[in-house]
């Protein structure tokens, strides 16, 4: 019973903001295009990747998501063409996107591997809601729905990119047109509200085998807490990445929605990817909750699962972790 009523406050505090925030992901690292549409054909060859994710395991209502990106590059690696088919459902809501990429990566100097890269994404994002799931304190209550609820928006996305052989640095933005659509009144969707992300990292050569990678994501919705993901990852004779990440909040200035006193620090997370062979690897996740909600269940699980299509060395493919 304990966990039911938090599942449905949690369904609830969602359906008064009528925000819905992006879906959470720890193994981003291991693939950009989901944070930004300007790394579409980024590593120069034909890729598919997928996740599925499974949040705070054992707790009624809790996060599930999927999704299926690939990405290429085309005319001499100038431009990458990629697609994104993601589901996630939290409590009595639901949202199933699809996201068309387009990006031009520009040579900066004469360094081949020193790139400014501009991406732009469309698609569309069907959010819903069932009132089936909910649970009113009071029976009756006109402002819960009594049946599933759906609608289809439009949306939109942007990005840019600076990379070289050793750096990364990327702002994107989410969601752009989603907040701007006219909406029944009589429906209690939410509606998808645009999202910032702020990142950078470095790629440091220890030895002939060994490669150390810091980066951080900084991710804002404007209304939310903003969340900031500290990152660090080994590479293992180009074939092992193992690292982790420190997941907070951040206070970067005044949002009046957000109560005083929340618990800043939100997971840390523990990681792991192999290329099992050149053309395959595999990822694991393993996100342990810092807050109150780590009593009530058994942490998130994560993995991920990557093919690339195209002839490449493993080296190559492996040194091209998210920006890098």
């Amino acid at each position: 019973m304990k966990k039911l009523f938090f599942a449905a406050c949690l369904a609830l505090i969602s359906l008064n903001t009528m925000a819905q925030q992006d879906a959470q992901y720890s193994q981003y690292i291991f693939n950009g295009l989901y944070v930004s549409p300007a790394y579409a054909g980024y590593k120069q060859d034909f890729y598919i990747h997928s996740f599925y994710r499974s949040q705070w395991t054992g707790f009624a209502g809790a996060p599930q998501s999927f999704s299926l990106a690939g990405d290429c590059s085309i005319s001499d690696t100038k431009v990458g063409l990629g697609v994104i088919i993601a589901a996630d459902n939290i409590g009595a809501q639901s949202s199933l996107a699809t996201d068309f990429d387009f990006a031009y990566h520009l040579q900066v100097g004469e360094d081949e591997n020193s790139r400014l890269s501009f991406g732009v994404g469309v698609g569309f994002v069907q959010a819903g809601i069932d009132g089936s799931k909910l649970i009113a304190v009071q029976e009756g209550d006109a402002y819960i729905p009594t049946n599933m609820q759906s609608a289809l928006f439009p949306d939109a996305r942007a990005g840019v990119m600076y990379s070289n052989s050793g750096f990364y640095a990327g702002f994107s933005a989410d969601n752009l047109v989603a907040q701007n659509m006219q909406q029944d009144n009589s429906q209690l969707v939410p509606v998808p509200k645009p999202h910032y992300y702020l990142t950078a990292g470095q790629l440091f050569n220890l030895n002939d085998d060994t490669k150390l990678n810091p980066s951080f994501l900084l991710k804002d919705d404007r209304a939310g807490p903003t969340s900031l993901d500290i990152n660090l990852f080994v590479l293992l004779s180009e074939r092992i990445w193992v690292g982790g990440t420190y997941r907070t909040a951040v206070s970067l200035y005044s949002k009046p929605n957000i109560p005083s006193g929340l618990q800043k620090t939100n997971a840390v997370v523990a990681m792991a990817e192999l290329f099992v062979t050149d053309k395959l690897r595999i990822g694991y996740a393993f996100d342990y909750s810092t807050t109150s909600l780590g009593n009530y269940n058994y942490g998130t699980h994560e993995i991920s699962l990557g093919i690339y299509l195209r002839k490449g060395t493993v080296e190559d493919r492996a040194t091209k972790c998210y920006f890098r």
